[in-house]
C-alpha cells in the first residue's frame, strides 16, 4: 500500500512539475502574459483530464501536492513583498489596500449569497477578488474546514473562485488598458489603479506597464499592499468561518472544550521571509530564486488543484459567482479610480 502510495506521489509530483514549469515559459509570451503563470498551470493540469489514467495513477499524491506544496509556494512568495518600498510610497496605499480589500471582500461575498452560491464558494470568491487573485484563493482555501466540509465541494470550489478571477481580471485588465486614454490620468495615477483594482500580480503588472516605468511601479506597489494583508485575512476568515459553522450547528463542540483557534501558521511563514527579504541584504538572484521557486511550488498546486476537477459541477454552479464578482470588480475599479484621482 505504501509503495503504491508513493508511485502515485512521484507520478502525480512529475505531472504537475510539468504544468508548472510550462505554465512559467507560456506566462511569457504575448497575450497569455495576462492570464498568468498559475492559472495556465490550472488549465494545463484540466487538460491531464483527457489522459484518464494518468490522472488516475496519480489520484493519492494530487492531495499531497495542492495541499503541501501550496503552503510551501506561499512563504517563498513572501520574499517578493519588498516591506521598505511599501512604506516609502507612505501610508496612503496601504490605508487604500485596506479599504479596496474590505469593501470588495464584504460586497462580493454579500452579492454571492444573494445570488445563491454557498458560504463557502462565496468567501473564496470574494477573498479572489479582494486581495490577490488564485493566490489569495488557495491561501484563503485552508481556514474552510469543518464538520460539514466535503473535500471533494471543496476543490470544486476552489478551481471555480479561481476561474471567476481569471476571467475578471483578464476581462478588466482589457478595458483598463482601453480606456486609458479616456481618464486623462497620470502614469503615476494610473499605475495605481490598476495595482487597487485588478486581481493578480500578473493583471497589475500588465496594465501598469502600459504606462511606462511610473505606471508599473506604482501598479506593484499598490498591488503588493493588497497582498501584504493576505496573511490577516486569512486569519479572520478563519476565526469568522468557524463561528459561521457553529451558528448553522456544522461544527461540533467536544464536551464544552473550545474549538482551536483557526490560525495560518504558513502565513506566518509568509511574514517571516518577506522580512528577511527585505532586512537582510540577500543578492538579487536569491531573491529571484525563491520567487521562482515559489510559483513552480503553486504552479504544482494549481495543476493537482485542475486535476481534480468536476467540469460538470462547475458549469452548473457557476453564473452566481460571475455575476457578483463582475458586480464587484466594476465597483473596485470606480473606487480605485476615484483615490487615485484624489491622492496621487
Amino acid at each position: 500500500m505504501q509503495i503504491i502510495k508513493t508511485r502515485s506521489f512521484w507520478n502525480a509530483a512529475t505531472l504537475t512539475l510539468l504544468c508548472a514549469v510550462l505554465g512559467v515559459f507560456l506566462a511569457k509570451l504575448p497575450y497569455l502574459n495576462l492570464i498568468g503563470t498559475l492559472v495556465i498551470a490550472l488549465l494545463l493540469g484540466m487538460s491531464l483530464q483527457l489522459v484518464p489514467p494518468a490522472v488516475e495513477k496519480s489520484r493519492a499524491g494530487i492531495g499531497f501536492i495542492s495541499n503541501k506544496f501550496l503552503r510551501l509556494g506561499i512563504i517563498l512568495l513572501g520574499f517578493r513583498l519588498n516591506l521598505m518600498k511599501l512604506a516609502e510610497a507612505g501610508i496612503k496605499t496601504i490605508l487604500l489596500a485596506i479599504i479596496f480589500v474590505a469593501v470588495t471582500i464584504i460586497l462580493t461575498y454579500y452579492l454571492c449569497e444573494k445570488f445563491g452560491a454557498e458560504s463557502d464558494l462565496a468567501i473564496l470568491t470574494a477573498s479572489g477578488c479582494g486581495i490577490c487573485g488564485a493566490a489569495a484563493v488557495m491561501g484563503v482555501s485552508p481556514q474552510i474546514k469543518g464538520d460539514g466540509v466535503d473535500p471533494e465541494i471543496k476543490r470544486e470550489n476552489e478551481v471555480l473562485a479561481i476561474a471567476v478571477v481569471c476571467v475578471m481580471g483578464t476581462l478588466f485588465t482589457l478595458i483598463e488598458i482601453g480606456i486609458k486614454p479616456l481618464l486623462h490620468m497620470t502614469d503615476a495615477q494610473f499605475g495605481i489603479m490598476a495595482g487597487g483594482s485588478l486581481h493578480e500580480i500578473a493583471h497589475s503588472v500588465a496594465a501598469g506597464s502600459s504606462a511606462h516605468t511610473v505606471g508599473l511601479d506604482n501598479a506593484l506597489i499598490m498591488k503588493l499592499s493588497r497582498v501584504l494583508l493576505l496573511a490577516p485575512v486569512a486569519l479572520l476568515v478563519g476565526i469568522w468561518y468557524q463561528k459561521h459553522l457553529l451558528a448553522q450547528g456544522k461544527l461540533t463542540k467536544n464536551a464544552g472544550q473550545k474549538n482551536k483557534l483557526p490560525i495560518p501558521w504558513f502565513m506566518l511563514g509568509f511574514l517571516i521571509s518577506s522580512i528577511i527579504g527585505t532586512f537582510i541584504p540577500l543578492p538579487a538572484w536569491f531573491i529571484d530564486a525563491m520567487v521562482q521557486a515559489a510559483y513552480i511550488f503553486l504552479g504544482m498546486a494549481m495543476a493537482a488543484l485542475g486535476m481534480s476537477v468536476n467540469f460538470k459541477v462547475i458549469a452548473k454552479r457557476g453564473k452566481s459567482v460571475f455575476g457578483a464578482a463582475l458586480i464587484s470588480s466594476v465597483v473596485l475599479l470606480i473606487m480605485s479610480a476615484v483615490c487615485a484621482k484624489i491622492f496621487f
